[in-house]
């Protein structure tokens, strides 16, 4: 690996950074439409705005392809796996926008004024945040059919730090893009319409923690600006190579760095917030925080270990084997023992970012191009299975997260069923599911770069997680339908669409994966 990973030279070329202009912009004005707008027209104001905003980011992103430069006087780097890991959070947060704009789910919870005006459902989100759960200021929002529509531009501002988040070239950029990415998703794990104290217990836990990360990550900026006496990622690598300071200072400083990032990829010993955040959040937010921001954090870990610190290695390589080897047996061998859906999901996150990590360990351009494919793999995948939560309901309308309460959709609901299964067998890493592909790749390259140990664990972890995997699906097939077993609301179409999509592109990467794995080891060669 090399620290010139982008080119020397700075530019005020702004119309580089187009892409998280566009989203900040568009956050912007729904700011705005929610300041000003009439109550009636902001929903479908917001939804417009959100969706064509992060469609147009993207079409500049795909302008953007074989860029490579440091835009910003240096700050942020627009390269091959900087645009290649945008698009993807943009294709990811344009499927999760669906999810939060989806009104045909929750009908049950529609007051009889609504019904007889012609309202159909409502979204997952409380009618209005500042309530207290079951006070009466909280019933009269609901019989008023309050929505939380400035949802749309909290999660715009989320999307704009995860596009910055990996394509930042200092660490100051990158704290900024941290900060900005988390704020909002600290507000949206608060604002679930039902189970609303759990909801908000998730976005404390998910604040104190974050914040207690974030003040490690700022800690190792300060410790590596003291080694190097520059914050610039490159600048920092070159000191590395070149010896001057005291190694020991960049050693600490970077293991205060990882910290942070560990804590955003949600890898052991820094996992605890992930299943209380997940099962708390409201499931479009869920279902967005799983793809998306996980992908925005591997990114930017990539950066850092492959530009500031690739002199380090034989020191940060060790720590991560560990990291990885937990993360991978942790994540597989808690989620067997759950009995919420959104719990074992979370605790499969965990044990993905354990088999991703095996990518970055690897150390080579095959570990950055198999991760970042993983990544788009994943992120697909995890955001389809969320949305299948979101769908099965029972006769309240609300989610229905407990497991044996599954048992018999398959009779009930055989095509839900299906796709959701699909998607646990490419978390699996079956054949012919884009899981199996990214587990392949990333265990080849961690292979060849040294690390065959830590593939035979990732395959005994995955050996692991395929049992609760497949013990799901039998839940689902092979036996019968408790008492009172949830429906499937079929009938929501912007949810329904995102199921769909997901689940074809989780098909057709596992067929036919071979024009993205170009498209990602083109990407990778930008930074080796």
């Amino acid at each position: 690996m090399t620290t010139d990973a982008v080119l020397p030279a700075p530019s005020l070329e702004y119309g580089q950074l187009a892409p998280m202009l566009i989203v900040f912009a568009v956050a912007v004005v729904g700011v705005l439409v929610e300041a000003f707008a009439p109550r009636r027209v902001r929903y479908p104001a917001h939804v417009g705005l959100t969706l064509g905003g992060l469609a147009a980011a993207f079409v500049t992103v795909v302008a953007l392809a074989g860029t490579r430069n440091a835009a910003a006087v240096g700050s942020v780097a627009i390269d091959g796996p900087a645009l290649f890991l945008q698009g993807t959070i943009l294709l990811v947060s344009f499927l999760a926008m669906l999810l939060f704009a989806d009104r045909g789910l929750d009908r049950a919870a529609v007051p009889e004024e609504q019904v007889s005006a012609g309202a159909h459902g409502v979204d997952a989100f409380a009618p209005r945040a500042s309530a207290v759960p079951g006070s009466d200021a909280e019933e009269e929002a609901a019989k008023a059919g309050a929505a939380q529509t400035e949802v749309f531009p909290l999660a715009l501002l989320a999307v704009g730090g995860m596009l910055l988040f990996p394509a930042a070239n200092d660490l100051l950029t990158m704290f900024v893009a941290l900060e900005v990415l988390s704020l909002p998703l600290y507000l949206l794990c608060g604002l679930a319409r039902r189970r609303r104290l759990l909801s908000q217990e998730a976005a404390l836990k998910y604040f104190l923690l974050g914040a207690f990360s974030s003040a490690f990550f700022l800690f190792g900026v300060a410790m590596l600006y003291g080694f190097a006496g520059t914050v610039s990622l490159p600048g920092i690598g070159r000191a590395v190579e070149q010896g001057t300071g005291d190694v020991t200072l960049a050693r600490i400083g970077l293991a205060l760095l990882a910290v942070g990032l560990l804590f955003k990829i949600g890898a052991v010993p820094f996992h605890s917030w992930i299943p209380d955040v997940y099962q708390g959040a409201p499931t479009p937010v869920t279902a967005f925080m799983a793809s998306a921001t996980k992908i925005a954090a591997f990114g930017a870990t990539l950066r850092v270990f492959s530009v500031a610190v690739p002199g380090l290695a034989v020191d940060w390589r060790p720590v991560l084997w560990a990291v990885a080897i937990l993360t991978m047996l942790g994540g597989a061998v808690l989620a067997i023992t759950q009995s919420d859906i959104k719990r074992m999901l979370a605790y499969s996150s965990v044990a993905h970012a354990g088999f991703i990590l095996t990518g970055v360990v690897a150390d080579n351009a095959a570990g950055i191009s198999s991760t970042l494919f993983y990544l788009l793999a994943y992120g697909f995948s995890t955001l389809g299975a969320f949305a299948v939560v979101g769908l099965v309901r029972d006769g309240a309308g609300a989610e229905v997260t407990d497991l044996s309460r599954w048992a018999g959709l398959g009779r009930s609901s055989p095509a839900v069923a299906t796709v959701f299964a699909l998607f646990l067998l490419s978390f699996a890493g079956i054949p012919l599911t884009s899981g199996f592909v990214g587990k392949f790749a990333v265990f080849q390259a961690a292979a060849s770069g040294g690390a065959v140990p830590l593939v035979i664990v990732g395959v005994v972890a995955s050996a692991v997680a395929a049992v609760f995997y497949v013990r799901v699906i039998v839940l689902l097939f092979f036996s019968d339908a408790p008492p009172g077993a949830p429906v499937v609301v079929v009938s929501s179409g912007p949810t329904v669409a995102a199921v769909v999509t997901t689940a074809a592109v989780t098909v057709v990467l596992g067929i036919a994966p071979q024009p993205v794995l170009d498209l990602a080891d083109r990407a990778a060669s930008f930074l080796t």
